[in-house]
């Protein structure tokens, strides 16, 4: 029912709205579109851009698909975001989120996405965060539904040390360590 992913990777986007001037690039399969020109399908990449935070991320949305409710999977990899913002909790059916190689340094950032209960993979890596002590137990503890996190599986025995480790450690460093601070 649902075709390709809308593509608007690689368009020197500086924010999300620019993608509304935008032609999305043509998949191998064609896209498929409603009575209204929306896009049926489920998935957007927006990699490779130069996105600085997610402002208008819901209409832009709207613009493209034909239901923006049931969006499952969405990249931004490849920006220049620095947090994770609340509108990403909203798209209450995603369960596939690419955020690798952005500018996020806060580990709590992660905190936000516990609301997304479907929320089955994700990336993080080669942001500022996957240097941080307990990154990854940090993200399974308040992900606990995770089956993939940076391109490779998570574990029953990872998913059970997160667990202990959230209940019994003290929380990770939510920065990573300055350079000039000493041990």
């Amino acid at each position: 029912m649902y075709g390709p992913p809308i593509d608007l990777s690689f368009k020197d986007l500086n924010n999300v709205t620019d993608a509304l001037e935008e032609i999305p690039r043509l998949p191998l399969r064609p896209l498929r579109i409603d009575s209204n020109n929306k896009y049926l399908s489920q998935s957007m990449r927006l990699n490779n851009n130069n996105i600085t935070n997610l402002v208008g991320l819901e209409f832009m949305l709207s613009h493209f698909l034909a239901q923006p409710s049931l969006l499952g999977w969405l990249d931004l990899s490849c920006n220049k975001i620095t947090s994770i913002e609340c509108v990403l909790c909203e798209l209450k059916e995603l369960r596939v989120l690419y955020l690798h190689g952005n500018d996020i340094w806060s580990l709590s950032e992660v905190n936000k996405l516990g609301e997304l209960n479907y929320l089955h993979t994700i990336t993080l890596h080669g942001n500022l965060i996957e240097n941080i002590k307990g990154y990854r137990s940090h993200v399974i503890s308040i992900l606990p539904h995770l089956k993939r996190m940076d391109f490779s599986a998570v574990t029953r025995q990872e998913k059970v040390l997160a667990s202990i480790w959230s209940t019994n450690i003290k929380p990770p460093r939510t920065r990573p360590k300055d350079a000039s601070e000493h041990d």
